[in-house]
C-alpha cells in the first residue's frame, strides 16, 4: 500500500472543515426518502454518511432510536441496552 505524502503532517487550512456548517448540516438538513443517498446506510463499522451530504444527521439518529425501540417493544426485549461509540 501506498503512503500518503501528506501522512503524518498537520492538515492544511484548506483541508479542514468549517465546523459551524457541519453543525447546521446535521440540525438543519431534512433527508429526502425518495433520493438513495440520503437514507440511512450501514457499513462495517455502523452507520455511514455525512451532514454534508444529508446522509447523516438529527433525523437519522432519531429514525434508528425508534426503529430500535419498535425492535424492542415487538420482540418484548426489555434488558439493558449497550451502544458503542467510534469516532
Amino acid at each position: 500500500m501506498k503512503i500518503n505524502p501528506l501522512a503524518g503532517r498537520p492538515a492544511t487550512a484548506a483541508q479542514l472543515i468549517d465546523v459551524s456548517k457541519l453543525i447546521t448540516a446535521y440540525f438543519m438538513n431534512r433527508p429526502d426518502t425518495h433520493i438513495p443517498s440520503q437514507r440511512i446506510a450501514f457499513g462495517t463499522s455502523g452507520h455511514r454518511g455525512s451532514a454534508f451530504d444529508t446522509s447523516f444527521n438529527e433525523w437519522h439518529v432519531l429514525a434508528m432510536t425508534q426503529a430500535v425501540c419498535l425492535y424492542r417493544k415487538l420482540n418484548k426485549i426489555n434488558g439493558p441496552l449497550f451502544l458503542g461509540m467510534d469516532t
